[in-house]
């Protein structure tokens, strides 16, 4: 593990970010990190096909969801 150095306006960000979300400031910033590296290497998808095909790839999905 590493230390990872960013702007203090965007820490700030990551951490109210991480409080509405319930996450840790860390896995926060963790999530937009590989989300970021997702939408980099598939520029065609949208956040939500992103986070869906993470979703298929972990076999979850979502309270309230149907299977199809």
């Amino acid at each position: 593990m590493g230390i990872v150095k960013i702007d203090e306006d965007l820490h700030d960000e990551v951490r109210r970010a991480s409080t509405v979300m319930c996450r840790s400031i860390n896995a926060q910033a963790e999530f937009w990190m590989k989300i970021g590296m997702l939408a980099e290497a598939n520029p065609t998808l949208s956040f939500n096909d992103i986070v869906k095909m993470r979703l298929e790839a972990a076999d979850a999905r979502p309270k309230g969801s149907v299977a199809a």
